[in-house]
Parts: C-alpha cells; structure tokens; sequence
C-alpha cells in the first residue's frame, strides 16, 4: 500500500502508469486481428502516405509538434475501414516512424506520450464508423490529452514564468493540433469515404 502512495505520489510514475494500461489493452485488442496480405498492404500504404504529408509541414513548434497537410488523415482511414484494432496498431507504427525521423527526447516516458500513444489514440474513431466526424473529434482530441500529459508531465519547466504548466500545455498543443485536426476533417469531408470503405471491404456497405 505504500508503495502504491509512493507510485502516485509522482506525477511520472503517475504517466507511466497510465500509458502502460494504455499500451497493454491495445495489445489485447490488436492481438485479436487476423492479418491478410491486403491488410498489411494497405498499412503500409497508410503509413507510407502519413510520412511523405508529415513531412510537408506548414509549421513547425520548437518543442514538437506540428501543423501538416493531413497527416493524420491515412490512419484515421484505417481504422474506420478496418476497425480501431488496425487504427491502434497503424498509428502505433507511424509514431514510430515519426520518432525516428523527427525525435524530441526529453526522457523515455515522454517519448511514450508524445510519439506511440497519440497515433494509437486515432484509431478511436474506428469506433465511430457512421458518425466519423464526431470520431476523428474524439479520436484527435484523446491525441491532444496524450500531448497535454506530456506537456505538464515533462515540459512544466518551458511554461513562462508566471504561467501555469497546466495552461501553457494546453495552449502549446492546441496551437497545432486544432488547426491539423481541421485539415484533416476538410480533407476527409470532400473524400468519398463510403464508396472508399466499399471498396476497402469487398463490397459491404459502411
């Protein structure tokens, strides 16, 4: 029991907590998935296409983060045409990728909340497959509490003096990732999802 108090005592131990329950239901989730040879090409292909558009960035922010032209927009896909478990495992994948080609470490479990954990959170709106708008707000919004945790976890010490680190993380986060979430959903809005599912899953209505 005390060391339980002890555990949550700290603000760190406190977000490793949380993203190892994170990290272990999607594993339950994913590890239910049967993988075909379409399936893995088409992750392949989302997260091909997720890197190039990461990479168009329109802005970038000093401490992470960044405004792109839809890059969430392939793994949001996904996992509405196969399912949360593939949006989980996809965006788990693309984190990666993001890591590698775009690090910022500040210290391991900050990687965790600020690379694997907010792409995973996209596949929330597989969960929303008829109402995909309000699923990709989800979905984007769990992102930023991902970033959020992050931001007043690990970056309290960038917050200006005299501001709150809750408020500075907010602000920091929100400053790019509501103008993302917009472009994505414009991009998504003029796409012919249904049509794309269609053909996705053989011919079986959305």
């Amino acid at each position: 029991m005390k060391n339980l108090i002890s555990i949550l005592a700290h603000p760190t131990s406190i977000a490793a907590l949380l993203g190892l329950i994170i990290l272990i239901f999607a594993l339950i989730r994913v590890r239910k998935v049967k993988f075909t040879t379409k399936i893995i090409t088409q992750i392949g292909i989302a997260l091909a296409m997720s890197t190039v558009l990461s990479l168009l960035k329109i802005y970038q922010l000093p401490q992470g983060g960044s405004v792109t032209f839809g890059a969430m927009v392939p793994i949001l896909l996904i996992a509405l045409f196969y399912g949360p478990e593939m949006g989980f495992l996809t965006g788990f994948l693309y984190g990666l990728i993001s890591l590698m080609i775009n690090p910022y470490i500040f210290q391991p479990i900050q990687v965790l909340f600020d690379y694997p954990l907010p792409f995973m959170a996209l596949g929330l709106v597989g969960f929303f497959r008829n109402k995909w708008l309000l699923g990709t707000i989800i979905a984007v919004f769990a992102r930023f509490i991902c970033h959020f945790i992050s931001g007043v976890v690990f970056f309290a010490s960038y917050a200006p003096k005299g501001t709150s680190p809750v408020l500075y993380s907010i602000i920091y986060n929100a400053s790019f990732l509501s103008i993302d979430a917009v472009i994505c959903i414009i991009i998504m809005s003029v796409l012919p999802i249904k049509k794309l599912y269609k053909i996705a899953n053989n011919g079986y209505e959305m």
